[in-house]
Formats: structure tokens, sequence, C-alpha cells
């Protein structure tokens, strides 16, 4: 019987020895704190020849657009694009930047060039969801993969060649100060909200800032009164939040991607005693060709043809029942499903039963 050494020791190395303890820094973010998304669309130049084509007339309608507000005047007629693409440029931008600062971009062709190797983005204005510029791009890409061809047509590609970073491209122009206390309140948003996770982080706050300062709304967030110390210094009260440790609440679940074959276990997971027997139909489907001759050789009345030949044979495997004994804890759990000797797609199937039989206290997430 096959065993699952890898899943037995992904199990494992899931299943804590105690319960652990994390900061809230990582179990929470600052509402007001975030990233803000920028957009442009520009121009790349410098291109050997992979840019866009008439086939992309906005590339042609950018690139006169671009000339003209540089005082060039050409007509429409005499360009040849292939050396210039349209790029849409994006980027994210932090909280609490500042004007003068540096960010990265991510470029990508509009249009149908090949590749965007050895091009320069020009100067592209960024604009954020209220439409306002919040910074300039500008600068050499650089790519994951590459491209080359030869005269008779032979080519080599490997990644994606449409697609580039300007790495330290924007200059933030307009700063961006979230306000992250109102009314001297601070809000904690859970990344997972949890009922009771809240309420520890809650009561870890009354013991480090005293009684009555921290109250969980509810599963997702978690308010902080600022005391009357710290008020004109929110940002020395959020390093102290930080650096508080709580035993968050792992939830009993079992991921399973049935296109994989991957199953994930984590949390309390306790499995009651059970009875389970897994079999399965085989099909064989076999095809084989076969000579037709006519009945009497060397004459008109036929002739030899290939004719094909199927053959179907279905078996069913009656596998004895197995019985689980109850386990306490994952680790017991990942033993108790080893003992049956089933691969990962056969595992999967028999979790979804153990959830319906109501012997395994985890939800199941199928992908």
């Amino acid at each position: 019987m096959k065993l699952l050494p890898a899943l037995i020791a992904l199990l494992l190395l899931l299943a804590p020895a105690s319960a652990r303890a994390d900061r809230i820094r990582d179990l929470c973010e600052v509402q007001g704190v975030r990233d803000n998304q920028l957009v442009g669309y520009g121009v790349v130049t410098g291109l050997n020849g992979t840019g866009d084509d008439a086939m992309a007339p906005f590339a042609l309608q950018s690139l006169l657009a671009l000339m003209r507000r540089l005082g060039v005047q050409i007509d429409s007629s005499q360009i040849r694009l292939k050396n210039v693409a349209a790029v849409l440029v994006t980027a994210s931008l932090p909280p609490f930047s500042r004007a003068g600062g540096k960010i990265d971009v991510t470029v990508s062709s509009m249009g149908n060039a090949r590749s965007l190797q050895g091009g320069v983005l020009v100067q592209t204005l960024m604009h954020g969801a209220d439409m306002h510029v919040y910074a300039v791009a500008q600068g050499s890409m650089v790519l994951g993969g590459f491209e080359a061809s030869g005269a008779s047509g032979s080519s080599v590609k490997q990644n994606v060649t449409t697609t580039g970073r300007v790495p330290n491209g924007a200059t933030i122009e307009r700063a961006v100060v979230p306000v992250f206390v109102k009314d001297d309140v601070v809000t904690l948003e859970l990344k997972s909200p949890d009922f009771t996770t809240a309420q520890r982080i809650s009561d870890a706050l009354q013991k480090e800032l005293g009684a009555g300062n921290a109250t969980a709304s509810d599963a997702g967030a978690v308010r902080v009164k600022v005391p009357a110390a710290l008020k004109e210094n929110a940002t020395q009260l959020i390093a102290k939040i930080n650096d508080i440790d709580v035993s968050p609440a792992a939830p009993s679940r079992v991921v399973i991607n049935e296109r994989t074959g991957t199953i994930v276990a984590g949390g309390d997971i306790h499995l009651a005693p059970v009875a389970i027997s897994q079999g399965g139909i085989t099909v064989v489907v076999k095809e084989a060709a076969e000579v037709s001759q006519p009945a009497a050789p060397f004459s008109n009345a036929g002739r030899t043809t290939v004719v094909p030949r199927s053959e179907v044979q279905a078996t069913e495997s009656a596998p004895p029942l197995t019985f689980l004994k109850g386990a306490a804890s994952l680790a017991d759990v990942a033993q108790a499903l080893s003992s049956l000797g089933v691969g990962p797609r056969d595992l999967a199937s028999i979790l979804q039963g153990l959830k319906s039989a109501g012997a395994l206290n985890a939800e199941i997430v199928i992908q």
C-alpha cells in the first residue's frame, strides 16, 4: 500500500506543539493606512523593430501627440512605427509617500508589439482614482524574458516580453498622508476576521493600555482609544500596539485543490471513530486494427479493407472495510489517514465523505 509521506510531513509541520503567538502587526492593518493604485498611458521608444504596426492606430496617434507637444510637426503618412509601442503604466503608491520619493512602475503593451526589449518609457503622468497626477514615470525597462530571431524566420522566446518594469522609474509629485486617527480612535482591521481573535486582541490591548481603551467592534475590527498622553504622538501608540503578542484562533480547515491533487489541513482538527471502504471502477479500452478480405481471393466481388476493433473491459475493486480510530490532534489525524494508503485524489473524496458523515470537525474548501 502506497503511503503519503509528503502529505504526512506537511500535516505534521502544520500541527503546532503549543498555541503560537503573533504580533498584532501581522494580524491587523490600521484603518486608513493603505496603498493607492496609479495608472497612466505612455509610449515606449527605442525598440528594435518589435513595436506596434499600422494595426494599432493609437500608437501612431500617441506618437504624433508627443511630437507636437515637443514642438515637432510630422506628417502621419511619413511615420513608420515598429520602434514605438503604446503601453499602460501601473504602480502602487505606498502610504505616507512624500513628494520626491521613488517608486517602481510596471509597463505593459496595449497593441500588437512583439517585444519591449531595449525600450525606454517616455515621460508618463500617473493618475490616481480621483484623476489627479501623483507621479511621473520615465526610464529604461527591465524585462524578465527575451526574444531573438534570425533572417530565415527561426526565433527563440523565453517568458513574457511584452511586460517590463522600471525600477525607481516614477517620481512622486504629490504627497499622500493617510488619516488613521478619527475622534481619538484608531481602528485595527483584522486580515482574517474572527470573533475569538478580535476579542483576544482587545484583551491584550486593554492589558497593555488600560481597561476600557480597546473594544472589539465585530469579527473584523478592534477600536483603540488614544490615551491622553499619546494624543500628540499617535505614531508612538501604533508602534507600541504593533509589537504586542496575541495568540490567534486557527480555523479548522482542509483545503483541497482538485486540479493538482494538493491537500492542506490546519487548525484544531479532530476525527471521530469511523469505518471507511474506498473502492473504484477501472475501465480499460483497447483499440486494434484488423484486415477484412473478400471471400473469393483475386475476385472483383469485394476488396481488402482495414476495420477497427474495440475491446472494453470494466473491473471493480472490492477493498476491505477499514476502521479508523478517533484522533484528537492534527498529527493523529495525519497518521490515521495515512494508514488508508490511498493517493491524494482518493483522499480528497474520503475527506469530503468524513465531513458529510460528521466524523471530521473541519471546514472543507474545494479550489
